[in-house]
Order: structure tokens, then C-alpha cells, then sequence
């Protein structure tokens, strides 16, 4: 991907699968936010494809790519925190009952299918539909997203950053319903620079620096601090934890 002489995005190639979880790992300004842009429709490759099932796609914009089963959910879940949890679900697509003029949204519905859908998922702790979504957690607020996204027929879903900013709790509810999501046959990018967060759930990884993947590996193959090491340059970080150890002592 490049925009004029500038080249954002180069030599990025990875693939994912139904019913698991890649990582895209990378610390600020590594070009995760245009790959994630590339792959959700809103900027198209200067090079290169993207391909569906084998098949090569270009996505005139977001809503094509959504319409094949590709939903992003962005760091903050993007609901609307004056608005209950069961209109943020069905928010664009509420069903309606009544004959027109009279049509109205279906809200018996809206609320029996939010909260089953958030019960399939994991989250069992919300029981009142009506309640607004700014009174959830962050966490709460992330799976709200990834749950409509999974009832809505994703077949792949990006995440940028969701357990950015959590407490531990939250981000172990996130990554729970990442793992539910991966079970019932959703692939997964999980895009993230917390390398603990993405080792816990991970199947498999790209570090991502520079616009390029310097590495691509599966579980268990490398240890966080080698994951750590790759994401800010090897040599660099070798060197700052180096120089720590020798304050502080090791560990």
C-alpha cells in the first residue's frame, strides 16, 4: 500500500483460516491500522490481492466487504453509549413489525436476540437488554461488538486492539469470547502489541514492522520475550532489557 511516494504496507503476506486465531502483532506506526483498512474495504492495495476462498476480491468499500463476512470490531467496541445494548446490536437492521404506516421496531425481539446472542458468547452477567450500553464495562462493551458481528454471519473478524486498555478481568472476558468466536468457526485477526494477550489465545503470529512481516511462526514455537525482542527490533530491545538487568539485577 502506498500513498504517493510514501510505502505504508510492503511484502505483507498471511493467511487465516475458519476456526482460528492469527496475531497480528506490531508495536505504533508498524502499518497495522492501513492493513486493517485493506482487509475491511476501505482502502484498496496499491499491489498485490486479497483473496477469498482462493479467489482474488476487490471491494468497492467497507459495506462489500462486510456483505462477504468480514466485520471489524475497532478499540472501543464503536457502540453508542446513550443507546440500550439491544439497539446498539441490531443498530442499521432492526427488525420491524406492523403494517405501514404503523411499522415499528420489533423490541420483544431485539431483546430476546442481543441477550442470547452475548449468552452464546460468554457473557451471561448482562440480563436487561434495555439497559444503555455506556453502563457496561469496557470489556462488556468489546463482546457487545464481537457478539453482533458473530450473529450477523462474519466469517472473519478483525480486532484492533481490544483489550487495549483493560483491566485484567476485562481483557480475560475479550479473550474468552475471542475463543468462543474461534470455536464456532469464525476466523480471527487479532491485532493487538500486547504479546501476553495474544500468546494466551493465539493459534498463529506475523510481526509486523516497518509495513512488513519480519516474521510469521505457531504457538509455542517462540517464548514472549523472543516475541517482545521481534516486535521492537531485536537488537534494541536486547539492549534496553540488558541495560535494566544490570540496574536492577535479573528479573
Amino acid at each position: 500500500m502506498r500513498f504517493g511516494n510514501t510505502t505504508v504496507l510492503h511484502e505483507v503476506t498471511f493467511d487465516v483460516r475458519a476456526g482460528e486465531v492469527v496475531c497480528l502483532l506490531g508495536d505504533n506506526g508498524a502499518g497495522k491500522s492501513t492493513l486493517i483498512k485493506v482487509l475491511s474495504g476501505v482502502y484498496r492495495p496499491t499491489s498485490g490481492s486479497v483473496e477469498i476462498d482462493g479467489t482474488p476480491v476487490r471491494f468497492a468499500g467497507p459495506a462489500e466487504a462486510r456483505a462477504r463476512g468480514i466485520a471489524t470490531v475497532h478499540q472501543y467496541g464503536g457502540t453508542a453509549p446513550l443507546m440500550s445494548i439491544d439497539r446498539n446490536f441490531f443498530l442499521g437492521a432492526e427488525p420491524v413489525k406492523g403494517i405501514w404506516p404503523f411499522r415499528r421496531i420489533d423490541r420483544d425481539r431485539t431483546a430476546a436476540e442481543s441477550l442470547k446472542a452475548l449468552r452464546e458468547l460468554g457473557l451471561s452477567r448482562v440480563t436487561d437488554a434495555r439497559q444503555l450500553a455506556g453502563t457496561m464495562s469496557g470489556g462488556e462493551r468489546q463482546a457487545l461488538a464481537i457478539a453482533r458481528a458473530v450473529y450477523f454471519g462474519a466469517r472473519l473478524l478483525i480486532l484492533d486492539e481490544p483489550t487495549s486498555a483493560l483491566g485484567v478481568k476485562e481483557a480475560a472476558l475479550v479473550l474468552r469470547m475471542i475463543g468462543t468466536a474461534r470455536a464456532n468457526g469464525v476466523g480471527v485477526v487479532f491485532i493487538t502489541h500486547n504479546a501476553q494477550h495474544a500468546m494466551a489465545i493465539g493459534d498463529r503470529f506475523a510481526v509486523l514492522i516497518s509495513g512488513a512481516v519480519a516474521a510469521a511462526f505457531r504457538r509455542g514455537e517462540k517464548s514472549r520475550t523472543e516475541v517482545l525482542d521481534l516486535m521492537a527490533g531485536g537488537e534494541e530491545f536486547q539492549a534496553l532489557t540488558e541495560g535494566m538487568e544490570d540496574a536492577h539485577g535479573p528479573g
